[in-house]
């Protein structure tokens, strides 16, 4: 039996069988969890989303379509959760955006960002947690525990990550605040910063093959991580296991945010 056997949650985020999010559910499925899923809308994204999930063993999946900057989405996905099961036990937010034609590695271009794009970042990469929190803690009677995905680039200034580094300095300090905010309800709030990693958002990013191969040759384990490494360091912080932790961001990047140079 795994330790999340009888534990019931929402992962969001699923692109593809190579996005955090679909490690992070190959480990809570592997176990015991139950997993509900949402994806963008549309049929192409639902099946897109359907198709990573079953290769997973999930049979017949709970999926519902979601825009996270919209609010109307945000409610209708967390009423149908209330009316179908009543309660969920984790949350799993991987989601972010930012425009890419402002995540180049060009002089200047962090300077010129537009608002438009600073603010969209900034909602949909970081507000959208405290928006799903804000829905989720209702459904946590008995206590439960919440996700998010950073990255480095929100404690050091990375070349290419621009705007995006910042809404996710954002993303870590909402997850402090909620954590503070949620803690006497039993609901502890927690954020991993993962390292590099070949996803469809990351691949945005200017220069980040160069900033895989860095990483494999300056990290103190010497190699890049893995999507599972941070998929079981998530089921650990969503379990019973990670009990005593809160308000914390957990590297999970071989050491890389601990060196100089």
């Amino acid at each position: 039996m795994g330790f999340m056997q009888g534990k019931r949650g929402l992962v969001t985020g699923i692109a593809n069988d190579h996005s955090y999010a679909w490690y992070i559910a190959q480990s809570l499925v592997r176990e015991g969890a139950q997993c509900l899923f949402t994806h963008l809308p549309g049929e192409k994204m639902e099946r897109r989303c359907r198709m990573a999930v079953e290769e997973l063993g999930v049979k017949d999946p709970w999926l519902a379509p979601m825009d996270a900057a919209n609010d109307a989405d945000l409610d209708a996905v967390f009423n149908r959760i209330k009316s179908e099961y009543g309660t969920i036990d984790f949350l799993v937010h991987s989601i972010a955006y930012a425009d890419k034609s402002w995540l180049r590695m060009d002089q200047g271009v962090f300077t010129a960002t537009p608002r438009q794009v600073f603010t969209q970042a900034m909602d949909i990469s970081a507000f959208t947690y405290m928006a799903m929190a804000n829905r989720c803690v209702d459904l946590m009677p008995n206590g439960g525990s919440m996700i998010a995905l950073s990255y480095y680039g929100a404690e050091k200034a990375v070349p290419g990550y621009n705007v995006m580094g910042v809404a996710k300095a954002a993303l870590e300090a909402t997850t402090r605040y909620l954590a503070m905010d949620l803690g006497p309800r039993n609901v502890r709030v927690n954020c991993i910063s993962g390292g590099p990693l070949r996803t469809l958002s990351a691949m945005a990013v200017g220069g980040f093959t160069d900033i895989l191969d860095h990483m494999e040759r300056k990290a103190p384990l010497r190699r890049n991580i893995t999507g599972g490494q941070v998929g079981d360091c998530a089921s650990f912080l969503l379990s019973e296991l990670g009990a005593g932790m809160t308000g914390q961001v957990v590297y999970v990047d071989a050491g890389y945010s601990t060196i100089g140079l």
